[in-house]
C-alpha cells in the first residue's frame, strides 16, 4: 500500500509547497492576523486554516466534494456565504481605527480561540477550495497503490504538513513587522485598511467566482 515512485512524490510535493505558497484568502488571513495582533494570534489563525482544510480533504477522500462540483445550488449556498463572511471581516478592517493592534504583551485567550474559528471558518467556507482538491488530489491516485479513498486523504494530509513547513516561518516574519505597526498607531490604521480592502477583494472576488 502507497507504493509510489520518487518522480511522484518529487511533482506532488513540488505541487503542494506552490499550492501553499500561492496567495488567496487563507495566507491572507494568516498574514493578516499576524501583522495586527501579533505571532500567538497568527499561529491560532495558522491552525484555524488548517483544520478548515482538514475538512476540504476529509471532504474529498469520502466524496462530498462532488457535490459542490456537480451542484449549482449547493456551489452557489456556500459561495455567497463565504463571500459575505470574507466582506465582513473586511469592512470590519476597513471601519478600524487602528484599535485592533493590541500591545504585543496582551494575549486573550478568547480572542485566539476566536480567531481560530474565524480562520477555520474563511478556509471552510471557500467552495474552490473543496472543488480544487476535488480536481487536484485525484491526479495523484496511482492504481494499486491502495484504496482511492485512503490515498486521496493521505495526499490531502500531505498538503497540510507542507503548510506546516512553509507558513509558521512566515508568521515569525510577520510578528517581526507587526511589532513596528503596533509601535506606530498611523501605520497601523492604514494597515487595517489595506487589509479590510484586499479581504473585500478577496469577497467580491469569491462571490464573481463561478465552478
Amino acid at each position: 500500500m502507497f507504493d509510489y515512485s520518487i518522480i511522484h512524490w518529487v511533482t506532488f510535493l513540488g505541487a503542494a509547497a506552490l499550492l501553499n505558497l500561492s496567495p488567496g484568502p487563507d495566507i491572507a488571513f494568516i498574514l493578516g492576523q499576524t501583522l495586527r495582533n501579533g505571532r500567538q494570534h497568527g499561529f491560532a489563525a495558522m491552525f484555524g486554516i488548517w483544520t478548515g482544510a482538514a475538512l476540504h480533504v476529509v471532504m474529498a477522500a469520502v466524496g462530498l466534494s462532488a457535490i459542490l462540483a456537480t451542484s449549482a445550488l449547493a456551489f452557489s449556498i456556500v459561495k455567497w456565504v463565504g463571500a459575505a463572511y470574507l466582506i465582513w471581516l473586511g469592512i470590519k478592517m476597513l471601519l478600524s481605527r487602528g484599535d485592533s493592534f493590541e500591545p504585543s504583551g496582551s494575549v486573550s485567550q478568547q480572542r485566539k480561540h476566536s480567531i481560530y474559528w474565524q480562520g477555520a471558518l474563511v478556509s471552510a467556507l471557500n467552495p474552490k477550495v473543496a472543488v480544487f482538491f476535488l480536481a487536484f488530489l485525484p491526479q495523484f491516485v496511482v492504481e494499486g497503490a491502495g484504496p482511492p479513498s485512503a490515498q486521496l486523504l493521505l495526499h490531502g494530509s500531505l498538503i497540510i504538513v507542507v503548510a506546516a513547513c512553509i507558513e509558521p516561518p512566515l508568521v515569525m516574519l510577520g510578528s517581526k513587522l507587526g511589532v513596528f505597526l503596533r509601535q506606530n498607531r498611523r501605520v497601523g490604521i492604514w494597515m487595517d485598511r489595506g487589509l479590510g480592502a484586499l479581504f473585500v477583494t478577496l469577497g467580491a472576488r469569491l462571490a464573481a467566482s463561478t465552478r
